[in-house]
């Protein structure tokens, strides 16, 4: 009776899930990495991470606080209006790094950043712990319903609640994964703020906050909720939680083309986890099918979505090939979040088999080997690159989720449900499973080699149960049980099972055969990709001679994206052969693990020394990832049909000196964007922009170069009249047409000599809304020569 009262008496507290999740990951402290390419990676990152200066990253924190500055803080975001955000990864990836080694030094590290974190919160008297520029009157506004919320920003702050976002999470974590109950009362005081600062809001008024990216917001509070057991943590869990785009995924509604993809996912895990916590199935089946969503028909072969950070439509992937900003990582770190919750509940191989596609190809390949950097775009463009941060230059987002994503490899490898143990990763490592007092050794060189050896430690009956990946073949997996074959009760997408009572030194061998595949792009286009088992091969190209591109960002605004020259789509090379059966033609190379060569099937630029390798080791180089295919006697006819398809394009862009994607968030953040009454949405999978009042952003023209200011306007808007400034001088009024001959259609409006040269390089292009009308919708803007 007792024990039903208290079982009772905690779920009523929230310390129970009404629906109780079917398995659960193990503590990374449970876990160790062996030798192999993701300890290497961890350790790389245990460096970055210390190579910080933590004054530096302290420094938002305390001007907001009125304390002294040791130290100015980092440049690029984090001086220009997201600052404080890596202060919050930072927390994070400590207590992670923490976790995952047990290291001393990143210990006094995150010991030493929560003390000074405190003092910034106590000064401020009110438990608000932030480093958003002149926070105060921002949030003071908020609360008193005064604001202003756009797509990433709310009263001209820089997407705040994202930003504050990386402080609750790093609290959360200091105190999940590295036991610190500072952070804990640190974490419970700032959701006491938030809770006071929301109370006068109506859900009307949250709803139009919400329209700003504000991270996972709802996941926190909701973890403080689990944690404290008090409802008002998750009453604004709720309120947190962004109607437009809930009610559509609860309705099996695929809304999200056009949308800022980054922005969604962490929603999703915030529907996903308050689900979970109470009973609402809705929000869990909407999640489900949101990750199915993305998963199925938005995802690349690297694990990674998204074009220019926007969910691009899923029938067209030609953006993806055009591009040079494709799959963002922050992408991919939330969306393996957002596998894992569902895992929990759901056991399936496909969250696992997805897990590990992506973490191989898109996360690992995202950090540079030896001394760190990360990636923010990987193309998937043929012959383009990627480039790398720099410790103490890029603050990008992807730096940020970067040096957490490194610091966590053991979180997915084991699981457990009971006295059953899933085996999801074949990954060198150790884990100590406290509660069967039981040790699990796998040793194993995978992906290298196809083989793993999983070795019991300790007398336990429990049930062992190793992922049957889908890319293993039906009938190919074998065991062997401490040397004597075993049957194989299960198929590719599934568990198999081995219950039995367990003697120390006890060995489990698992071959998985690994096969050589082509993976079409989704959109069912002719670009394919090559994959040997789960790993995505790639191969270095060099289309240039003697080029000499710099892999590392500098600090300016746009540093994260790779600007070296585009090549041509028709000049890149290509597989060519009379049939798609050709991949007995692409041949391992013998010595060279996971390297193969393709004589006679790879056609262009020194096809013959072509080699395709694991992208997660192709670094410091242009690359092919996805591949055209052509037969001999069409190759000349599809390559023209390229470079038709591409001059237009090309020459455009060759002519275009500075240009913004109106309505997307970071092109408008890159260049200053400002408004009053601005709104912006999505037409047809286009981006638009207006404003009742005015909008305005800053172009660059270092060269004075500029002659031409080219808008692309919608016939849908004709009659809108509004005028356009450079420098707060009128040079155009225009009246939108209703008989353009496309519903989107260019204006070019010509810039004076004089007023270019007196710019200096900085034209403030502002659009000023005329009587009674409004100014756009903008979709396109190029400054052109």
């Amino acid at each position: 009776m007792k024990k039903t009262m208290l079982m009772l008496a905690l779920a009523a507290g929230g310390l129970l899930t009404p629906h109780l999740q079917a398995a659960e990951l193990f503590p990374l402290s449970s876990v160790r990495l062996g030798a192999g390419p993701f300890l290497d990676a961890q350790t790389t990152d245990l460096q970055y991470l210390m190579a910080f200066d933590p004054e530096k990253l302290l420094a938002p924190f305390r001007r907001e606080a009125g304390l002294p500055l040791p130290q100015p803080s980092y440049g690029n975001w984090e001086s220009t209006g997201l600052d404080g955000h890596m202060g919050g990864h930072y927390l994070s990836a400590l207590a992670l790094m923490v976790a995952s080694t047990g290291d001393a030094q990143v210990r006094e590290r995150l010991d030493y950043v929560l003390a000074e974190l405190q003092k910034c919160q106590d000064a401020n008297g009110n438990g608000y712990l932030g480093g958003i520029p002149d926070g105060s009157a921002a949030w003071q506004a908020v609360a008193r319903g005064e604001m202003q919320a756009d797509t990433f920003s709310v009263n001209g702050r820089w997407v705040p609640w994202y930003n504050l976002h990386k402080v609750y999470a790093g609290l959360r974590d200091a105190y999940q994964q590295a036991g610190s109950a500072q952070a804990k009362t640190m974490l419970v005081a700032l959701s006491d703020w938030a809770v006071k600062l929301s109370v006068s809001l109506t859900d009307e008024q949250m709803q139009a906050m919400l329209r700003a990216e504000h991270g996972g917001m709802n996941e926190v509070l909701a973890d403080v909720y689990a944690m404290t057991g008090e409802q008002k943590y998750m009453d604004l869990a709720v309120r947190f939680s962004h109607q437009a785009i809930l009610q559509p995924l609860a309705q099996q509604q695929d809304k999200l083309t056009g949308l800022h993809a980054n922005t969604q996912i962490p929603k999703v895990i915030g529907f996903e986890r308050i689900g979970a916590l109470t009973g609402r199935r809705d929000w869990q089946q909407a999640a489900q099918f949101f990750w199915q969503t993305v998963h199925d028909k938005r995802t690349v072969a690297i694990g990674g979505n998204s074009v220019k950070e926007h969910f691009h439509d899923e029938h067209d992937f030609s953006s993806m090939v055009e591009e040079v900003e494709g799959p963002e990582t922050c992408n991919t770190y939330n969306m393996l979040k957002l596998t894992e919750q569902l895992f929990k509940r759901d056991e399936q191989v496909k969250y696992t088999d997805y897990y590990e596609r992506a973490l191989y190809n898109h996360i690992l390949s995202s950090q540079r080997p030896g001394n760190g950097g990360f990636v923010y775009f990987t193309p998937m463009r043929p012959n383009h690159y990627r480039v790398y941060s720099q410790v103490d230059k890029g603050m990008w987002c992807c730096v940020g989720s970067g040096i957490e994503s490194q610091a966590k490899y053991g979180e997915f490898i084991y699981a457990h449900e009971g006295d059953a143990l899933y085996v999801n990763l074949f990954m060198a490592s150790t884990l100590d499973w406290q509660a069967q007092s039981v040790r699990i050794i796998q040793s194993t060189q995978f992906p290298d080699q196809d083989t793993t050896r999983i070795t019991v430690q300790g007398n336990k009956t429990f049930s062992l149960k190793i992922r049957y990946p889908q890319w293993v073949a039906k009938g190919k997996l074998r065991l062997k049980l401490n040397g004597k074959a075993m049957r194989v009760n299960g198929a590719p997408g599934e568990y198999v099972t081995i219950t039995r009572a367990w003697k120390a030194g006890d060995t489990v061998d698992v071959t998985l055969p690994m096969t050589t595949r082509l993976e079409q792009m989704p959109d069912q286009s002719n670009y394919y990709a090559v994959l040997h088992g789960p790993i995505v091969l790639a191969a270095k190209t060099q289309p240039f001679a003697n080029e000499q591109l710099n892999y590392f960002a500098d600090d300016s605004r746009m540093g994260h994206i790779a600007q070296g020259q585009v090549c041509p789509l028709e000049s890149s090379p290509l597989f060519v052969s009379d049939t798609k059966e050709f991949m007995h033609k692409i041949k391992p190379v013998k010595g060279q693990p996971l390297t193969f060569t393709a004589p006679g099937l790879i056609q262009g630029k020194d096809a013959a020394k072509i080699k395709l390798i694991p992208f997660f080791r192709l670094h410091d180089s242009r690359y092919m990832l996805y591949w055209p295919v052509s037969t001999p006697a069409s190759l000349a006819q599809l390559q023209e049909t390229t470079r038709q398809a591409e001059a237009q394009r090309l020459a455009l862009d060759a002519l275009t000196i500075d240009q913004v994607a109106p309505g997307q968030q970071q092109p408008e953040s890159d260049h200053n964007f400002q408004a009053e009454g601005g709104e912006n949405g999505v037409n047809k999978g286009r981006h638009w922009r207006h404003a009742t009042g005015w909008f305005s952003y800053e172009l660059s023209d270092p060269q004075g170069a500029a002659a031409i200011l080219r808008l692309t306007l919608s016939t849908l808007d004709a009659g809108r009249v509004f005028d356009v400034l450079i420098n707060g001088v009128k040079v155009e009024t225009i009246a939108v047409a209703a008989d353009a001959p496309q519903e989107l259609h260019t204006v070019d409006v010509a810039l004076p000599a004089e007023l270019v040269k007196a710019a200096k390089g900085k034209l403030r292009v502002k659009f000023v809304a005329g009587k009674d009308s409004v100014a756009g919708g903008l979709y396109g803007l190029r400054l052109l020569r």
